[in-house]
């Protein structure tokens, strides 16, 4: 049996929900990607150019820094990894979690919550970060997705 992670960065909650019910539809480990320096309201505002989100996101090189680690990310075959799509793709936070980890060997596989965008460019951008893991291409979930579509999903990727 594999062993298996699901890794979430929420802004707003709505993902952090998601993410605790897929973890509790497949009997994963749930791990919070919480930002050194949380994200305001402010932060949050796409519309303000000079907002901290808005900045990141126009610098690909932009790394938000993580307040803890994964214990032991070794132990696991498979991560799934959660985000709200912000401008199209990932956040900044989370290609900061994909260079902190070999995930050489594993399985990544997206998952992300939008107001109506899909995934973008993340599985890209993820196969990109995480060397010899295979990413597979994820799925956008409106926040009333239910566990037992969770699972059903989940199942077919893992």
């Amino acid at each position: 049996m594999s062993k298996v992670l699901v890794a979430y960065f929420s802004a707003s909650g709505v993902t952090a929900k998601l993410a605790k019910k897929l973890a509790g539809a497949i009997g994963a480990d749930i791990y919070e990607i919480e930002p050194e320096q949380v994200y305001t309201k402010a932060d949050l505002n796409w519309m303000d150019k000079k907002s901290r989100s808005s900045v990141e996101m126009n610098d690909r090189s932009a790394r938000p820094a993580i307040a803890t680690k994964v214990e032991n990310m070794a132990q696991y075959d498979a991560v799934f990894v959660g985000f709200p799509v912000w401008w199209y793709r990932e956040p900044s936070i989370i290609d900061t979690f994909m260079e902190a980890y070999d995930f050489a060997g594993k399985k990544v596989i997206p998952f992300c919550t939008s107001g109506g965008s899909g995934i973008g460019d993340s599985a890209k951008n993820l196969r990109e970060l995480a060397a010899g893991a295979k990413v597979v291409e994820g799925k956008r979930f409106s926040a009333l997705t239910t566990e037992k579509g969770l699972k059903e999903w989940a199942e077919q990727v893992l």
